[in-house]
């Protein structure tokens, strides 16, 4: 799959998980890491990711989705985070391609961090501490 100019390059994190999304015109393949989206067996995982589908259906109509390619790439993080990340990027493509101020409202008021990343990190370990918080247990026998 080769990059074309009219091609729209999107990204997204959840965690660790980092999610790069390609849209372009074409017949309504979405595909994940070279996978078709209907492979996803995992309910919860495929209604996650088709959030933005179905928002995105309610404002441009039924059938949108026929007209264009999306293509995810996803590495690290967790089975949830992943697809947290795939949501994200798919949306702001969809944005990004439509360019919809109406749609992207839509989003925005449906969940934040369908366009805006979530920031919140890991805190780190202190120095002679279990972990960021955790202390050692003290013994006094």
């Amino acid at each position: 799959m080769a990059r074309k100019k009219a091609d729209i390059l999107t990204k997204a994190k959840k965690k660790t998980a980092i999610a790069r999304a390609v849209i372009k015109k074409g017949t309504g393949n979405i595909r994940i890491n070279s996978k078709s989206i209907d492979t996803i067996t995992d309910e919860m995982v495929r209604d996650e990711i088709m959030i933005p589908f179905k928002i995105a259906s309610n404002i441009l109509g039924e059938g949108f989705e026929d007209n264009i390619d999306i293509y995810v790439n996803v590495r690290g993080g967790g089975v949830m985070g992943r697809a947290e990340a795939v949501k994200s990027a798919i949306a702001r493509a969809i944005v990004k391609y439509t360019n919809n101020d109406k749609l992207k409202d839509a989003f925005l008021s449906y969940d934040r961090h369908l366009l805006v990343d979530d920031v919140r990190r890991k805190e780190p370990k202190k120095a002679l501490r279990k972990g960021a918080r955790a202390k050692y247990q003290k013994s006094y026998r």
